[in-house]
Order: C-alpha cells, then sequence, then structure tokens
C-alpha cells in the first residue's frame, strides 16, 4: 500500500513506494507523510496540505458552491457529471481545489490548494473559476497570494473552455504583480499541462516540494511522442533546480517556515512608498484607409458571427481539413495578407525555432506585427519546422517581438496553426511549461490591439500561447481545442481509434467554439478549403483581419487591457456560485481542516 493511495491516520502500517519500507501510520503522519526512511514525499490532499502549512485554526473558506457544470455534455461512456459528482462524494471536496484565506506565522494570505485525488487535479472551469475569485479576493484585500499546484492538466471533458482557464487564472495572478502584492505558487507532486503552463510558473517566486515533478508534457506523452530516451530524474525537482525553473526545493518540513519568511519580507511596511514614473504609451497609429479600399470600406463584411450561418461538417472531418498540407502556412499568408513582411529571427537567449516565425509588416496602410505558427507542405519542410510544435525560444522570439510592437505603438496579429507546443526532452529542459505561462501573461497585458486567427490547427497550450487577443478569429474549416481527439481517446477511451468519437465530443468546431464565445468570429473559407483557392481565401482572411482591426485602433490602452481581461474573465464563471452567504451545512462538509 503506497503513501499516494492510503490514509495513515487510519492504517497501521503503510509500505512506502519508494523505498518499500514498513513504516507505522501515526509516525508517517507526524512525518507529513514524508517517509523516514528514503525521505519520499507522499501525496497528500488539499486538507491535510491546509494543515501543514497554516497556522492553527486560521483558515477560512471562501463561500463558493461549484454547480456540476457540463458545457458539452461530455460521455464518453458515463457523462463527465456523473465521474464530477462520484468525485465530490468520493473526496469530500467541492472541486479540484480548496480555497480561502489563512495565517502563516501571523501574517494573513489568501491560498488555493489543489488536490490530486479529485479527477487528477484537472483544471476545469470550476476549479479556474474558485481560483480566480481567490486572487481577486486578495486583489481586493492587499493580500499575497499562494497556490499549490498538483494537476494532471486541462479538464478535457470540458473542451476548449478548461483551455481558456489558463488564460483567466494568469491574467488573475498577473494583475496582482502589476499592483505590487507577492505571488507564490507552491508546486508539488505531480504538476503538468495546463496548470504547469499556467498559475504554477508565472508567479513571483516558484518553489518546489522535494520530489515534485513539473512539466508541459508529461514523461510518457514525450517517450511516445519523440522516442528520445529521459534522462534521470527527468522533470524531477532537481532536475528543474538545476535549470533554473523554480527559486527553491523546500523539504516539506520546511514550507512554511520557508513560506513565513516570504511573507515577512513582502509584508506591506516593508514596500517602498515612492513608485517609478509611469512609461509614456505609444498610441496605436491611425489606419491611412486611402491605400485599401476593405479598409475604406469599399468591401463588404466578410466576418460571420452568427453560428446558425455556418455550414454544418462532422467535427472530424474538419480535423482532417485543418490538417491538410495544402493549407496555406503562416509564411504563404504572409506573403498574400501582409505587405512587405519583413521576418525577424531569434530569441536572444538560446536560439531560433523554426516552428515560428514573427516580423513586421502593413496591412491596409497599417503597421503591424505578425507571428505565427509554421508547418509546411512537404516532409522535409515539416521536419525542418518541427511539424509546428514550437519550442521555448520561438515562443521567447514572438514576445520579443510582441513587446517591440508594444513599444512602437503596432497592433499584433497573430496566425494559430499547431498541433500544440513542442514535447521533446530539450524543451522541457529549456522550461516549455513556464515560457508559455510567461507568454499567455504577458500578451494579456500587452497596450496595443491584438487580433488572432486559427488557421488550420489550434492546439491545446502550444495554441493559446499566442491567441490571447482581442479579437479571436477562427477560419471556417478550423479547430481550436484543449487536447488532440487521438490525445482525448487514447485516455478516456484506451484506444485512439476512437478520435472521430472524441472529435464529436470535444467542441473544437468553430460553431460550438463561436457559441461559447472562444472565438469572435468565423472567417469563410472558398468551396472546397482554404488549399482548393489560396488566392480568393487570403483576399478574404485580409478583409476579415482589417474588419476585426480596425475598430481596436481607436481605443484606448487601458481599455484594451481591461477588456481583454474582461473577455477571458468571463470563460466558465458560471460553473461556480457565489451567494452572499453560505450555509453552515456546506461550510462543515468542506472545509473541515485538520490542525
Amino acid at each position: 500500500m503506497s503513501p499516494a493511495a492510503t490514509t495513515p491516520a487510519t492504517t497501521e502500517w503503510v509500505r512506502c513506494r519508494a523505498c518499500s519500507a514498513l513504516v507505522y501510520g501515526k509516525r508517517f503522519a507526524r512525518n507529513l507523510f514524508v517517509c523516514p526512511e528514503c525521505g519520499d514525499h507522499g501525496r497528500v490532499g488539499a486538507r491535510q496540505r491546509i494543515g501543514h502549512l497554516l497556522d492553527p485554526d486560521s483558515f477560512t473558506p471562501l463561500e463558493l458552491t461549484p454547480t456540476g457544470y457540463d458545457p458539452l455534455d461530455f460521455s464518453d461512456g458515463r457523462r463527465y457529471e456523473e465521474r464530477w459528482h462520484e468525485a465530490r462524494r468520493r473526496t469530500g471536496l467541492p472541486e479540484a481545489v480548496l480555497c480561502g484565506t489563512g495565517r502563516i506565522g501571523g501574517r494573513e494570505l489568501a491560498v488555493a490548494v489543489m488536490d490530486f485525488s479529485f479527477m487528477g487535479g484537472s483544471l476545469g472551469s470550476a476549479a479556474g473559476e474558485m481560483i480566480t475569485l481567490t486572487a481577486e479576493l486578495a486583489r481586493e484585500r492587499r493580500l499575497p497570494f499562494v497556490v499549490v499546484t498538483t494537476s494532471g492538466g486541462a479538464r478535457m471533458q470540458e473542451g476548449a473552455l478548461s483551455l481558456m482557464q489558463m488564460a483567466k487564472t494568469s491574467i488573475a495572478v498577473g494583475q496582482l504583480r502589476r499592483d505590487g502584492l507577492l505571488t507564490v505558487s507552491v508546486v508539488t507532486d505531480p504538476t503538468y499541462g495546463g496548470v504547469a503552463a499556467s498559475f504554477a510558473t508565472n508567479t513571483d517566486v516558484v518553489l518546489a516540494e522535494a520530489g515534485a515533478r513539473l512539466g508541459f508534457a508529461g514523461p510518457r506523452v514525450v517517450r511516445q511522442t519523440t522516442g528520445e530516451r529521459l534522462p534521470d530524474g527527468f522533470q524531477g525537482s532537481a532536475f528543474l533546480a538545476a535549470r533554473g525553473h523554480v527559486d527553491l526545493v523546500v523539504q516539506r518540513a520546511e514550507l512554511r517556515p520557508c513560506l513565513s519568511r516570504l511573507l515577512a519580507v513582502a509584508a506591506p511596511g516593508r514596500r517602498p512608498t515612492k513608485t517609478r514614473p509611469a512609461i509614456r504609451e505609444p498610441r496605436p497609429p491611425a489606419p491611412r484607409q486611402e491605400h485599401d479600399p476593405v479598409a475604406a470600406g469599399a468591401a463588404a463584411r466578410v466576418l460571420i458571427r452568427d453560428p446558425r450561418q455556418l455550414r454544418d461538417r462532422d467535427p472530424w472531418e474538419r480535423v482532417r481539413l485543418a490538417r491538410d498540407l495544402g493549407r496555406p502556412t503562416t509564411l504563404d499568408l504572409a506573403a498574400r495578407v501582409f505587405d512587405s513582411f519583413l521576418e525577424l529571427r531569434g530569441d536572444r537567449t538560446h536560439g531560433d525555432s523554426p516552428a515560428i516565425v514573427a516580423g513586421l509588416a502593413e496591412i491596409g496602410g497599417v503597421p503591424v506585427a505578425v507571428v505565427g505558427h509554421q508547418k509546411g507542405h512537404t516532409t522535409a519542410e515539416l521536419l525542418s519546422r518541427d511539424f509546428g510544435l514550437a519550442k521555448p525560444e520561438g515562443y521567447r522570439k514572438a514576445l520579443r517581438i510582441m513587446e517591440l510592437a508594444e513599444r512602437l505603438g503596432l497592433p499584433v496579429v497573430t496566425l494559430v496553426d499547431t498541433p500544440g507546443a513542442h514535447p521533446g526532452v530539450e524543451a522541457e529542459e529549456r522550461g516549455q511549461a513556464s515560457v508559455i505561462a510567461n507568454a499567455i501573461q504577458r500578451m494579456s497585458a500587452l497596450r496595443v490591439p491584438v487580433v488572432s486567427v486559427v488557421t488550420g490547427e489550434g492546439g491545446s497550450g502550444g495554441a493559446l500561447a499566442l491567441a490571447v487577443a482581442d479579437q479571436v478569429l477562427i477560419v471556417e474549416n478550423g479547430v481550436y481545442t484543449v487536447i488532440s481527439p487521438e490525445g482525448c481517446s487514447a485516455i478516456l477511451w484506451n484506444n485512439s481509434a476512437r478520435a472521430p468519437d472524441a472529435a464529436r465530443s470535444l467542441g473544437l468546431d468553430p460553431r460550438t467554439l463561436l457559441r461559447a464565445g472562444i472565438v469572435d468570429a468565423v472567417v469563410p473559407e472558398p468551396p472546397g478549403g482554404t488549399q482548393a483557392d489560396p488566392g480568393t481565401a487570403a483576399d478574404t482572411l485580409r478583409a476579415a483581419v482589417l474588419e476585426a482591426l480596425l475598430p481596436l485602433l481607436a481605443v484606448p490602452p487601458d481599455e484594451l487591457v481591461a477588456r481583454r481581461a474582461a473577455r477571458f474573465r468571463g470563460f466558465g464563471a458560471e460553473a461556480v456560485d457565489v451567494p452572499a452567504r453560505t450555509g453552515r451545512r456546506q461550510e462543515q462538509e468542506y472545509a473541515q481542516v485538520p490542525a
């Protein structure tokens, strides 16, 4: 019996999962579920974690009630709603995170603690909403914010709405940081996927509990996708520390003292009273409409904003069309849609990822920065471009160009077409998760207009990292998904051949995405798809980008940032009720935390 699978307080003897030593259960509990023989850190639940970290009797839970949110009516042979209610009964938790306020060393903080036993700690709309509400409470009350992470990634049963939680939580953490409030994540074992690539790594301080594993792609995915041999200790806490991905590796018994010291340093009395002068923000240039008939209003509007106007097509067929090698790539579109595109390369740190291209251009007389994923039309091109799977240096290059655009007051246009982020060993060694998290957070705060277009395949966090925009468009045969249909079917059906069924369940098609508000509009494609008539498709895309972009040029920078935050803040908000007063029964059921 392993520490991860038992409750030591009620088990007389426990066998360590690492060294197989038999440990007396009460001794194991007194040792904070750390094996006294080998030091292995057993997995603990959210209540136990709060009991370890916070001052005794100081935790007050937030009055939040998850609603049983099932936006896709998802079923893999068993309904998602049934699995969710079973997880609540089995764990006694309202969701995969427990949120509230408390004290460490007498100093008050807001805290969110995840629990892996609740559906693998997966990040769904309710969990994302609860974490965001906790961060907002911290901002309102000027409190430090600490989040303890453990998760297998985004909750695929909620489709792209679970993907949006990465952006929503990242924006909430970013607002705290800009307000000068301390944010800390405590990474525990395991932390992967969408959680790793958002609030687990985009805080001011990242602590890793000894033995914790963190990464964007898990070891099994890396092995199966790349065939690479994994180095010893891959993605473990020592691996992370050696590569600079975490600030400290901390033994469980030292976490509370470590957090206490951090909170003491960040106490309000220690903060400087003077702030640096505000940076003068450039304004986006006014469009020179006389140079382009579309910008001048000579062409009709092309964007489809009513889902009822979209043609019926099987979602799996759309997946196949989105992946068609004949579709124009970003470089193809840069040559046809934009004027005078000048590519810029390199991240100024490590290298240049060919899976992302970026540069400066004009469209309809408006200078812009253009960033996009790059695949290819042949096997050789796909290999040279890593199949559009960007490594960390690709996202750093993208951010470098976006930040240049912000300084120059240029709008940003991104073209998204990727199966996801690169899952290789080198990418993980260079901090794939934290780079994506930083891209999401930084893009959300750009003080220039941002328009993103999913031009083919929008896969997971690798796509979201270029799609935190004021207007998100998708082409008619594009897809945008939290996980590939093949990956979903392999996990939930144990059969990758069920990919067509997964595609129909994931809500990845433009009509579903438009209804949910995940995309703002759909760009129509010629009969037979973009690949059948690239010229017409490029002209339509040019008109669509201008239609989305031009109204944004008149919006002040502060309002752009606020609108962008509000856009992502709304995704999944209905998954949690926030009553004025929560009943005593619920508080007793979900909030009892042992000292």
